[in-house]
């Protein structure tokens, strides 16, 4: 930790909490926003996860609209508005609106930001998974993506969104207008046009954030146990009670390696990315399949569940039942295809990645919803 990281993070503590943006030009208001203050405590935390860039993003659109932004941590629990602040706007990611509302002026604008499906969907999902695994392994995993009851939907008065239209659904019980913003990506990469594809034909990756189970990795590792002329690459950090139920897995299987997690950067990443023919995503509930994204953006091929929440038009594989025998299934045939068409799928989900998952479209989205909601 550098001197300037430990002097942001002091003065944090001493503000209770808030990281505060002031505006830029002539001063319209103030913005409470409930996400992350690491980016701007940890400037160089920003490569890490979309959220991170996305955030400081955020707010620094509203700053450039007049409006001081105040920051504070989605999940710091113990903050809450100061009335005399008069914000203008409010917003938050996950369940805090209820929290904040007494302590908002009744004109205040609650504005939910969703980055995952509806609380309920989400954990019922992740719930059944966890019991299947439990009864196949005679393991007692608990969930590790759930979500606290959130009445953030109920409450809001403008709602924007990643994601597509699976988690919108989950959402719309509450009859909402909801916009969608594209989510942005960490990395870009060179077009897999020159890709080796005969090379990569048979080789696949998993990769994901908390939530082994939840993910779909045992389903993805019972594929490839079954099937060992596939090679299968994880990435992620690896979580004790799922890695204890499939040890043998994930550590003695010759066509299975586990890396753990990686830079998405480094030339390791890269040359794994080249020799790579697809990522198999089965996860039970996203708020916009941002693993997916991101080897989409590296020429990877998806092969993804509906509630990864990603479009993968016509250059991937949406899976329908997320079964071991579905992936199996898919995988054969999506290696058996003619290489230049997988030379064409690669590419266009490249293309695609390029043309809805950006900074730049995150940011052009974003900044057309705050320039209609201030109007």
């Amino acid at each position: 930790m550098n001197l300037s990281e430990l002097t942001r993070k002091i003065l944090k503590k001493l503000r209770g909490g808030v990281v505060t943006l002031r505006a830029k030009g002539d001063v319209r208001g103030r913005v409470l926003l409930s996400y992350t203050t690491l980016p701007f405590i940890s400037p160089q935390s920003i490569g890490g996860h979309t959220n991170r860039w996305e955030c400081q993003r955020i707010a620094e659109i509203w700053s450039e609209h007049g409006y001081t932004v105040d920051i504070v941590d989605f999940d710091n629990l113990s903050f809450l508005p100061n009335p005399k602040k008069k914000y203008d706007y409010c917003i938050d990611i996950q369940n805090r609106l209820e929290d904040f509302t007494p302590h908002l002026p009744k004109e205040c604008v609650k504005i939910f930001h969703v980055t995952t499906a509806h609380w309920k969907f989400n954990n019922d999902a992740e719930q059944k998974r966890i019991e299947e695994i439990n009864k196949k392994r005679n393991t007692s995993l608990s969930p590790s993506r759930g979500l606290p009851p959130s009445k953030n939907i109920e409450l809001a008065d403008r709602v924007t969104m990643l994601g597509n239209d699976f988690t919108e659904s989950t959402y719309a019980f509450a009859g909402k207008k909801i916009v969608h913003i594209p989510i942005s990506t960490t990395h870009l990469y060179d077009s897999p046009e020159k890709k080796d594809f005969e090379k990569a034909r048979k080789s696949y990756v998993w990769i994901g954030g908390a939530g082994m189970a939840h993910k779909g990795l045992d389903l993805v590792l019972e594929a490839f146990v079954a099937m060992p002329e596939y090679n299968l690459v994880i990435f992620g950090k690896p979580e004790i009670g799922f890695v204890e139920a499939y040890h043998n897995e994930l550590y003695k299987t010759a066509n299975i390696h586990y890396v753990g997690n990686i830079d998405l950067g480094s030339k390791k990443f890269i040359d794994i990315a080249d020799t790579s023919l697809g990522i198999i995503f089965p996860s039970c509930s996203e708020g916009g399949g941002g693993s997916v994204v991101s080897m989409m953006h590296a020429g990877i091929i998806p092969i993804a569940s509906y509630e990864a929440s990603v479009d993968v038009e016509y250059f991937g594989i949406i899976l329908k039942e997320n079964t071991v025998v579905e992936i199996e299934k898919e995988i054969r045939a999506l290696s058996s295809l003619p290489t230049e068409t997988l030379r064409e799928w690669a590419v266009k989900a490249w293309g695609y990645a390029r043309a809805h998952h950006t900074r730049e479209t995150f940011s052009e989205a974003y900044e057309k919803f705050v320039d209609e909601v201030t109007k």
